[in-house]
């Protein structure tokens, strides 16, 4: 017999897709700090522009980072929160240039691509093992960050 967690997962089930949840967690932890680094450094002919959108974004990250957490509580696990843990898993690296807002955007691009792409990964293991929830949550950061990386493209002129 199965054995379930709180919500009724398969709790094997439910600890692999914590450990994927953790590694987004850390992802969206380097990029967070990443884009609070443009938005403080950013310099040139579009700061005003610049300064304003990476806040947007700055802020809708933490929210995120909140809810993936508060994920892998749910599912019966413990969301990681050592940074040293995250720069050690994250595949987003901490940016090294934060004053030109045309780099910048090219990296919050490259990060979207790869959470994308993560989240996606997990959605497929989410639905696979059942967990509406995280396949609600995964699927509303796909459909939100793919029209943002459709308007930073735009911003650049690609």
């Amino acid at each position: 017999m199965n054995k379930l967690n709180r919500i009724g997962l398969n709790i094997k089930e439910s600890e692999m897709l914590a450990i994927q949840l953790n590694e987004l967690l850390a992802n969206y932890s380097i990029f967070y700090q990443n884009v609070r680094g443009y938005h403080w450094n950013v310099q040139g002919e579009k700061f005003f522009e610049l300064h304003t959108k990476f806040e947007e974004l700055y802020n809708d990250l933490f929210i995120k980072i909140d809810e993936i957490a508060e994920r892998i509580l749910t599912l019966s696990s413990k969301p990681e929160y050592r940074f040293s843990k995250y720069v050690a898993i994250a595949t987003i690296k901490e940016s090294t240039e934060t004053t030109n807002g045309i780099k910048d955007v090219e990296e919050i691009l490259k990060a979207f691509q790869f959470l994308i792409l993560k989240q996606r990964e997990i959605l497929e293991l989410s639905d696979k093992i059942g967990d509406e929830g995280t396949n609600a949550l995964m699927s509303d950061y796909i459909r939100e960050q793919e029209k943002l990386v459709w308007m930073y493209s735009a911003f650049l002129g690609k």
